[in-house]
């Protein structure tokens, strides 16, 4: 079994900081050019890429690292950089805490479309002008944060709003639709939480759509519109990420593994599993262990 390392706290010495931002050269030469290990964050991180050549994993997903890229990771998403050279750019973390001492609501982040997409991370792949703009917010920000203006935290929270603002506005699974309402968003993030709350034993649209009192098409369009899947691809993709976590790190069987994701057989779950990603549990982790 591998064990994921969870980082906990922003900041591992000090307990009440809930925000940080690094240059990605500053990390690489601290490690001396060594990956991490694959681990996860109980916070948000955002990586603003200027230049870069390696590997991103994200929950089992791989991604080039390249130019001009940034890459959104949630809490509790499992991800590993593998730079084959030095990167150059600014690694940014905040939590919770971070988002409701300094006025920005929570559901703010839920109603982006750049965090806890289940299934796939790419990263945002913005045009030079987009780029610019979103790398000048994370300058002033850089420099806020190792500053000791007055106020500094509130004015980093603003800058940082204005950062995922744009990029939310230039997300290509985010497009306009103009026959869904605002209370679309509203609608996602309780579609969100109900999946994430329910997903290890209620696998089926028509459930989330009765707990949300709205009818499975309806359901369907709006997530559709919001984040580019179906509501029946968000469920399948959150439970295929979680099973891929369970075969990585712990020791459970397949069939622990079935029953722990709410399948009846054992034999459910890997043809499902197997569906999803063309490859049986096993073989799975037997091509991750490898890799």
């Amino acid at each position: 079994m591998c064990t994921v390392k969870t980082y906990k706290k922003v900041d591992a010495e000090k307990e009440s900081v809930s925000f940080g931002i690094s240059k990605m050269e500053d990390i690489y030469s601290k490690r001396n050019g060594k990956a991490d290990e694959p681990h996860r964050h109980n916070y948000y991180t955002v990586l603003i890429i200027n230049t870069a050549k390696g590997l991103h994993k994200i929950d089992f997903n791989t991604y080039a690292l390249s130019n001009n890229q940034i890459f959104f990771v949630a809490p509790g998403q499992v991800h590993q950089v593998i730079e084959t050279e030095k990167s150059f750019g600014y690694a940014m973390t905040f939590s919770n805490l971070f988002l409701v001492e300094n006025f920005i609501p929570l559901s703010f982040i839920d109603s982006l479309n750049l965090f806890q997409n289940y299934g796939q991370s790419p990263p945002l792949l913005p045009n030079k002008a987009q780029f610019d703009s979103i790398k000048d917010f994370a300058d002033q920000i850089f420099n806020l944060f190792n500053s000791d203006a007055t106020m500094k935290h509130l004015s980093i929270g603003s800058f940082l709003k204005l950062l995922l603002i744009e990029c939310n506005n230039i997300c290509s699974i985010n497009p306009i639709e103009t026959d869904i309402d605002t209370t679309g968003d509203n609608l996602i993030r309780s579609f969100k939480s109900a999946v994430n709350a329910n997903y290890k034993k209620e696998h089926s649209t028509t459930f989330y759509a009765n707990q949300l009192f709205i009818t499975p098409d309806h359901l369907n369009r709006t997530v559709k519109s919001k984040i580019g899947k179906t509501a029946k691809d968000y469920i399948q993709a959150r439970i295929i990420t979680e099973a891929k976590r369970l075969l990585y790190f712990t020791d459970l069987t397949n069939k622990e593994i079935a029953y722990e994701l709410g399948f009846n057989e054992p034999a459910n779950f890997s043809a499902f599993f197997k569906k999803n990603t063309k490859v049986s549990p096993s073989i799975f982790k037997k091509n991750e262990f490898k890799s």
